[in-house]
């Protein structure tokens, strides 16, 4: 892939991995215009460092937030990992169940498809972006009218309820191109009555845990699909371009935590959602016209 190409994907990548918009759906439509395809070896190699640099951007911006509230004391790390890893495992349980379905819908009763089919299938981007952005509209417009919007004292932290429907929200967004991790498990807490710093921070926490585990699938599915088909997997020429975008995705990442950050806590939520349904409708219009 052109370098130049490597940087256009890595900023989209940065920018809309973390706002909840999909960096799937946007990725997707963007390396089909530029007619590159994402479920080759070599690509989906780069976009698994794409995934590290905006886990990393994660990392340094919620470092200082993560320390106050659950990296100061050992109780404080073992209330909080309790709640991740139950929401991860939340995730975990419907997440794989919905990949076999959807990777068995896909076969067509025929060969075993993986996942990353829907790399290909803007007509099953673009209902997942109209569903997220619903969903995005429903919990912003619901949460600018809560008593925190108007300046009342709500209790902190999160409870299992927000832990549960974040982690089931976040299962089902692993699979489907198009449904917003953090817009998806953001409104899901929102939605359970929880405050919007506190759901924000957990949210990505728990998308950082789960991070790793996703990139060593993604990583284990590249070099064995490639082991059956014969065909050598040259990582060293995925690294240099890969840092590259890596480091590219890592700023434009920082960049847009701030944003989202800055909207949520000014109850501008709502307006992601619309830009959600923009984007379905634009995607809709690309598969019609035979993209």
């Amino acid at each position: 892939m052109p370098w130049i190409h490597v940087v256009f994907l890595a900023v989209i990548q940065g920018l809309t991995e973390l706002l909840p918009v999909s960096s799937s759906a946007h990725v997707i439509v963007g390396a089909e215009l530029l007619h590159e395809d994402m479920s080759t070896p070599a690509n989906a190699l780069l976009l698994v460092l794409l995934h590290t640099g905006t886990m990393f951007a994660v990392i340094v911006y919620f470092w200082r937030r993560w320390r106050a509230e659950f990296l100061s004391s050992w109780a404080d790390f073992y209330d909080y990992a309790k709640l991740i890893f139950v929401g991860c495992l939340f995730s975990g349980f419907v997440g794989l169940p919905v990949i076999e379905v959807v990777e068995h819908i896909l076969s067509h009763g025929r060969h075993h498809a993986d996942i990353e089919v829907l790399f290909r299938k803007l007509n099953w981007i673009a209902p997942a972006l109209a569903i997220v952005g619903l969903l995005i509209l429903y919990a912003g417009l619901r949460e600018a009218r809560r008593p925190e919007a108007d300046g009342e004292e709500q209790p902190r932290g999160i409870g299992w309820l927000e832990t549960i429907v974040m982690g089931i929200l976040q299962g089902f967004a692993i699979p489907f191109r198009g449904f917003s991790r953090s817009g998806s498990t953001i409104s899901g807490g929102l939605l359970c009555g929880g405050r919007r710093g506190d759901i924000e921070s957990f949210s990505f926490a728990m998308g950082v845990a789960i991070t790793p585990l996703a990139i060593a699938r993604e990583v284990w599915r590249v070099y064995h699909k490639a082991h059956l088909k014969g065909l050598p997997v040259h990582f060293a020429a995925v690294l240099t371009p890969g840092v590259l975008g890596m480091l590219c995705s890592f700023v434009a990442g920082l960049l847009a935590l701030k944003w989202l950050s800055n909207w949520l806590e000014g109850g501008r939520w709502y307006w992601f959602g619309v830009y959600c349904l923009a984007a379905a409708a634009v995607v809709q219009v690309l598969y019609l016209r035979g993209w």
